[in-house]
């Protein structure tokens, strides 16, 4: 296995040299793909020893995740760590996501958020149960955190999936795709990270980005029918 840390980054410089220096105590290699930024995320990225690839204009996260993905397989990266450039997800899970990935080296790890007592809104909570019952039922599997961007992919495996949604509904194509494809989706308990709600950044359009999620979910269902 070789494995390098992939990061999809919009306007994170606030957060991105963290990310980046925690992933690097655990994953030497790492990539921040900087997907039209705004502000000096690349250049932030790349003081803090990523490797940065950028994207322009803006394509959204799934395009920031395929492209990274293409290149890290072109340098024989085996193995792609994928972590959020806001500062949500914590590097000190890093080693439980790794383990459970050498343990299974074909399987799709995902990491399932630990929400706990975080100030979490109630209708994010819901959004996430009712995306993971979709999910269920698109793809006859049980996935216990369908929107954790918090996960290990093997490359080639994902790659011949051929999952191409836009935006955040690609990681949800993908889980589809990979478990009526037979590959195996391991799901680890995660800590994760939720600023207060005053300092949270997120480019998550709830109705449209919503929207997106359930076009493909009922269109690969339609599909399989």
């Amino acid at each position: 296995m070789r494995i390098a840390v992939l990061i999809p980054a919009y306007d994170c410089a606030a957060t991105i040299a963290g990310v980046v220096a925690g992933a690097r105590e655990h994953v030497g290699d790492v990539l921040v793909v900087d997907d039209g930024s705004r502000d000096d995320s690349a250049a932030r990225a790349a003081a803090a020893g990523a490797q940065v690839l950028r994207l322009t204009p803006n394509r959204g996260k799934g395009a920031a995740l395929r492209a990274g993905m293409v290149a890290l397989a072109a340098r024989g990266v085996t193995h792609a760590v994928s972590m959020d450039g806001d500062g949500q997800h914590l590097a000190r899970e890093l080693p439980t996501l790794l383990a459970a990935s050498a343990a299974a080296p074909a399987a799709l790890i995902v990491g399932a958020r630990r929400i706990g007592g975080q100030d979490v809104k109630p209708i994010r909570l819901f959004g996430n149960r009712f995306a993971n019952r979709w999910v269920e039922i698109a793809c006859g599997v049980a996935v216990r955190d369908s929107q954790s961007g918090l996960r290990v992919y093997p490359l080639a495996a994902t790659q011949a999936l051929g999952a191409t949604a836009d935006r955040f509904a690609f990681e949800t194509e993908v889980l589809i795709r990979a478990a009526r494809a037979g590959m195996p989706i391991h799901s680890v308990p995660v800590d994760v990270y939720y600023p207060p709600p005053a300092e949270r950044v997120s480019h998550y359009a709830p109705w449209r980005d919503t929207l997106r999620i359930i076009g493909v979910v009922l269109g690969l269902i339609l599909r399989k029918r």
